[in-house]
């Protein structure tokens, strides 16, 4: 039976999802975010339309490379963190992260964790949505910008 990769946010809804899909499927949890702006700099190229500089969460890296091993023995990659902006980003960063073809990457929108909910979110995966993860850039980049700039006040 092909594998499929199921990444989620919480190694706890992990477990629950994974009972849910069965044997067909592996579920793999980040742990939230993977990469964010760095802690010691700005991070920001303001000088480059206020492009962001990110890098691996420290500790992450071990995370990164469990989930590129996943990815790279299954047919279809299925991005499940939370349906928000937060979670478009964790998927987004992810899929930076992974090696080959973008086309079988989908993105699950699991709005509640019974097994009806996720088995429909399977069934109907959607493509990563750039505007709602360059809102939740820009939003983090605002916040980098006045905090970094405030803070020594």
């Amino acid at each position: 039976m092909a594998k499929s990769l199921v990444i989620i946010e919480s190694p706890a809804k992990a477990k629950t999802i994974s009972k849910f899909l069965g044997k067909g499927f592996q579920v793999k949890a980040s742990v939230g975010h993977v990469k964010d702006l760095p802690k010691s700099k700005l991070g920001v190229d303001i000088e480059h339309d206020f492009r962001p500089e990110y890098v691996t969460i420290k500790g992450k890296g071990k995370t990164i490379a469990d989930i590129r091993k996943a990815a790279r023995a299954a047919d279809n990659i299925y991005l499940a963190p939370d349906p928000d902006r937060e979670g478009e980003a964790i998927a987004w960063h992810i899929a930076e992260e992974l090696d080959g073809d973008r086309s079988r990457i989908y993105r699950v929108l699991i709005n509640e964790i019974t097994e009806r909910a996720v088995l429909e979110a399977i069934k109907k995966p959607v493509r990563l949505d750039r505007n709602k993860y360059e809102a939740q850039q820009a939003r983090r980049i605002l916040d980098r910008l006045v905090g970094y700039e405030i803070s020594p006040l």
